[in-house]
């Protein structure tokens, strides 16, 4: 069968193409323990751009993306944010875009596999119809059940399913190193049970916390933070203005402190963050895809004794002087994933959230004309909205909701 749809190739002038396409069903196990199943048609209505699609059109035109292809093919369908209308089963549904032969896809082992629906080894949602794994059409709230259009606000907050769910598992996995790190400390300090000192430790370890960037990725961690450690002191760092309007939603919506460290030395940044936190974080989190994150962290000494370095963002190269590493017991940590449980988690939190107001549209009849143009000068150029999605149907989507 074929469909219409925005697809990668190995090309130096145009590595993202708009046209027919045929597809492919090759069955697919969600988990190494579940039966490989054939894929079910699914219709694409709402779809977000990720950085991660600029990325892989960057790949494309070095030549370098074969690795990324469907096996037999000479392309990949990009796209792995938004909704999708399933016709069988009557109602709409969020891709669950990564699994494999793996027993968890997101921390899987050498001699296993995975794939990503529009990512890595299998096409996305940028088309007009796609085979998708049936387990991994994962339910809206109940109250979307019997909805034939899904009201814009909403699909405009489901097209952060992924990020957000990548948040959680963000979250979940500082609780469990923070645990194991921090313990210990506290059972000293309290004279306590073990036991007490775990819970004790959950929460110090998430006291004074800095996320240096103020993308999605980083609003939606310190998002999560806030929902489970209310008295977090949680600080922004990044080059905006802070009349911005993003900025100005982040700190409402988290409750955080802010900085704008545009014209800032490093120096003078590193000792903003602490006068401001009164004191060294406990969490730096880095996610401006910069090379001063690290170098604020341990070069300027922000983060403090028995901290936790959370590496969130994709090129930068993370240095430290082993001895004062060492002796301040810190732990580094960089793992970008999220599994069916923080998915479906994601999609109830972000249902009643006010995280639509982030999301921007773009004419779907613009971005098909000039795909490349699109992304270069419209979705991931200098001022772009924070978020940028396209309805793909407008069959089902209510404009008025």
């Amino acid at each position: 069968m074929k469909t219409f749809a925005t697809y990668f190739v190995n090309d130096k002038n145009k590595p993202l193409q708009y046209g027919s396409v045929e597809l492919i069903n090759p069955e697919r196990q969600q988990l190494r323990t579940e039966k490989a199943k054939a894929g079910i048609i699914a219709f694409p209505v709402f779809c977000g751009f990720c950085g991660t699609d600029f990325e892989l059109m960057k790949m494309g035109r070095a030549e370098n993306l074969s690795s990324k292809f469907p096996d037999g093919q000479t392309r990949l369908i990009n796209g792995h944010e938004g909704v999708v209308w399933v016709p069988s089963e009557n109602r709409f549904a969020i891709v669950l875009i990564r699994g494999g032969n793996s027993y968890d896809p997101t921390r899987f082992t050498e001699e296993e596999s995975y794939f990503e629906y529009g990512c890595d080894g299998a096409d996305g949602i940028f088309c007009d119809c796609n085979y998708f794994n049936p387990d991994m059409l994962l339910h809206l709230p109940k109250e979307y059940n019997s909805l034939k259009k899904l009201p814009l606000s909403i699909a405009k907050r489901l097209v952060f399913s992924d990020p957000y769910a990548c948040a959680i598992f963000q979250h979940e996995r500082m609780c469990d190193i923070g645990i194991a790190q921090n313990f210990r400390v506290e059972l000293a300090k309290k004279q306590c049970s073990e036991i007490e000192a775990k819970e004790l430790a959950l929460h110090s370890t998430f006291k004074k916390v800095v996320v240096f960037g103020l993308g999605t990725t980083g609003l939606f961690i310190a998002h999560q933070i806030r929902l489970n450690h209310p008295d977090a002191d949680i600080l922004f760092v990044s080059r905006s203005p802070e009349n911005s309007s993003k900025v100005s939603f982040a700190k409402d919506v988290v409750n955080a402190q802010y900085l704008c460290s545009d014209e800032m030395s490093p120096q003078q940044i590193a000792q903003s963050i602490t006068e401001k936190l009164k004191g060294n974080a406990n969490i730096f989190i880095g996610t401006s895809a910069t090379e001063i994150e690290h170098k604020i962290a341990f070069e300027y000494g922000v983060l403090g004794c028995n901290g936790i370095y959370n590496s969130f963002s994709l090129g930068p190269k993370i240095t430290f002087d082993s001895m004062p590493f060492g002796f301040k017991n810190q732990v580094i940590l960089s793992s970008i994933n999220f599994t069916k449980k923080h998915m479906q988690e994601a999609i109830e939190i972000l249902c009643s959230s006010r995280f639509d107001q982030l999301v921007e549209l773009i004419d779907k009849e613009e971005f098909i004309k000039d795909p490349i143009d699109a992304y270069e000068n419209k979705i991931f150029c200098k001022g772009a909205p924070l978020k940028t999605a396209v309805i793909w149907n407008n069959k089902y989507i209510d404009m008025e909701k």
